[in-house]
């Protein structure tokens, strides 16, 4: 809830007795001619101002004379006035700011032109009874101001909610994809780091990974690794020497009981040795193909 004092009445009040209101950041109210009081079956007594005219001033800074009178009028410490009415003057100047009309009751209306300047043009006159504004009826009209809620709320729809909402959308969606590239780009520089690492240690202990094939190159039909009865040796993959080591890593990483040989130094054969029943061969070769992403075979 916004409290505010309703201050409209007063301040039409405050220039019809001193014939003259001065608003600070805005301007001087000027009231010419006699006040006439008209009386009217519903609404009683009321007042019409005669002429008035209004003055830019966006110098003015203090009136210690409307400070008071608004003091006197709501029982306020003079504090409490001043802060009432600067704030008032803020909604004012806000609602200004944005080109839309704002309506002084009982005074006229103002409204900011392209100079900068504020165009003035009179009012209806106060609709209330001078006499019945009383401190004890003002400061009643303090739990909500309708008028002020209304002057504000141009300053949170329209336009600026159009534009704010895709906005911190689009924010959003850039942070995230801000987030995943960095997280991806650390991870690139991260794997190639250890891979990097782990092809060097596995380049310097190549004769653990690859038996020695040199006494075996008389027969080039002689297996390497001798296949215990009972198990079979599947061929995962073969290829070059880059290709090799890299597969044979990665293996490793996933906890493979996965092997290497050479007869060449040039291709290179990756395989596993598994205790298999003749009759699970082929769902165990269906079993390593889809996991290994490439088409295993037995090797006789």
């Amino acid at each position: 809830m916004i409290k505010a004092l309703k201050l409209a009445p007063l301040l039409a009040q405050f220039l019809y007795s001193n014939k003259r209101l001065d608003l600070p950041g805005i301007g001087t109210f000027l009231l010419e001619g006699p006040i006439i009081e008209e009386t009217d079956s519903k609404q009683g007594k009321s007042l019409k101002p005669g002429d008035i005219s209004f003055e830019n001033n966006h110098a003015l800074k203090e009136t210690p004379d409307l400070v008071q009178y608004i003091s006197s009028q709501t029982g306020k410490i003079k504090a409490l006035a001043a802060a009432d009415l600067d704030s008032h003057l803020n909604v004012v100047q806000q609602f200004l700011n944005i080109g839309k009309p704002f309506l002084l009751e009982g005074i006229g209306s103002l409204v900011k032109i392209k100079s900068g300047e504020y165009a003035f043009s009179s009012g209806d006159i106060l609709s209330e009874k001078f006499k019945d504004y009383t401190a004890k009826e003002i400061s009643a009209t303090s739990s909500i101001e309708e008028s002020f809620s209304d002057y504000k709320k141009p300053m949170n729809t329209g336009n600026s909610k159009n534009w704010r909402k895709p906005a911190v959308i689009l924010l959003i969606i850039a942070g995230i994809g801000l987030a995943v590239w960095g997280g991806y780009t650390v991870y690139k520089i991260t794997t190639a780091k250890n891979r990097s690492a782990k092809k060097e240690d596995i380049k310097k202990d190549e004769t653990v990974l690859v038996p020695d094939t040199a006494a075996q190159k008389k027969d080039s039909t002689a297996a390497v690794v001798q296949v215990p009865t009972g198990s079979f040796r599947f061929v995962l993959e073969v290829a070059n020497a880059k290709r090799a080591f890299e597969r044979y890593s990665r293996l490793k990483e996933y906890q493979w009981d996965v092997q290497m040989e050479t007869k060449d130094s040039v291709t290179y054969k990756l395989f596993m040795v598994l205790p298999v029943a003749v009759a699970d061969t082929s769902h165990v070769v269906d079993s390593l193909s889809g996991v290994n992403g490439r088409r295993v075979y037995i090797e006789q």
